[in-house]
């Protein structure tokens, strides 16, 4: 990737790079006005007047347009081929397709914080966890929408209310799988294989992201001992 060198000889960021910094609020909103949207018409479906149900809706692919216009420019500005930032951007595109999963990104955070070996930072570890956290229940709330949505009305569905979905939703993060409640529908059982597998991952991240600290903490109290007064050492 090509840099300007502004003045004092630090290299300036690219348009790509001012692009991304600028888009990062409006993602954010963006994201939550999907979702919104999303669970105002998933749970009031029965309760809200037809016309709110539209503005949802509305809501909803507007937001998904932003996604897509977002990814369109970023592919125009990257210099890239479309296969080529297809495959170094897998998970953007994945996310552009299904932005329900657009929380999954924040996973990207944990492999930042491995390349800091210098000394522990609790700062960056914490903000990792709490990333990881705040991913975690997004992605919870997003698949209990999308299996309360698909099997509330399906034969033989044993996911009948939202309460349902969300009890189903934290067993599986949690790779627990009690299986009081199971989906029964091709696209609740798809949802639940993608819940698993994020759940292993971010609890994953959170947790070697704490193991990593502690190791690094521990291996600077050692070097910082003089020698003969390690734990043991007679």
């Amino acid at each position: 990737m090509a840099y300007a060198m502004n003045v004092g000889g630090a290299p300036e960021p690219s348009r790509q790079e001012r692009w991304d910094r600028r888009m990062e609020i409006p993602l954010a909103v963006a994201s939550v006005v999907y979702l919104a949207g999303y669970a105002l018409r998933v749970l009031g479906h029965r309760n809200l007047p037809p016309v709110w149900l539209d503005l949802c809706l509305g809501a909803v692919f507007a937001a998904w347009a932003f996604f897509v216009v977002d990814y369109a420019v970023r592919l125009r500005l990257s210099g890239l081929g479309p296969l080529r930032f297809l495959r170094t951007h897998l998970l953007d595109t994945v996310v552009v397709i299904l932005p329900l999963l657009r929380p999954v990104r924040m996973v990207s955070i944990y492999d930042r914080i491995q390349r800091r070996h210098d000394r522990p930072r609790l700062g960056l570890y914490a903000r990792v966890m709490v990333y990881s956290g705040l991913t975690i229940a997004l992605l919870g709330f997003a698949g209990a929408l999308t299996v309360y949505r698909y099997e509330r009305d399906a034969p033989g569905a044993t996911i009948l209310t939202f309460g349902d979905s969300v009890w189903w939703a934290c067993s599986t993060l949690a790779t627990v799988g009690y299986g009081d409640v199971t989906p029964v529908t091709p696209v609740g059982r798809v949802t639940a294989v993608g819940l698993m597998a994020c759940g292993l991952a971010l609890l994953g991240a959170v947790t070697g992201s704490f193991s990593s600290w502690l190791i690094q903490a521990f291996r600077r109290e050692d070097e910082g001992r003089p020698p003969g007064d390690s734990p043991g050492a007679s």
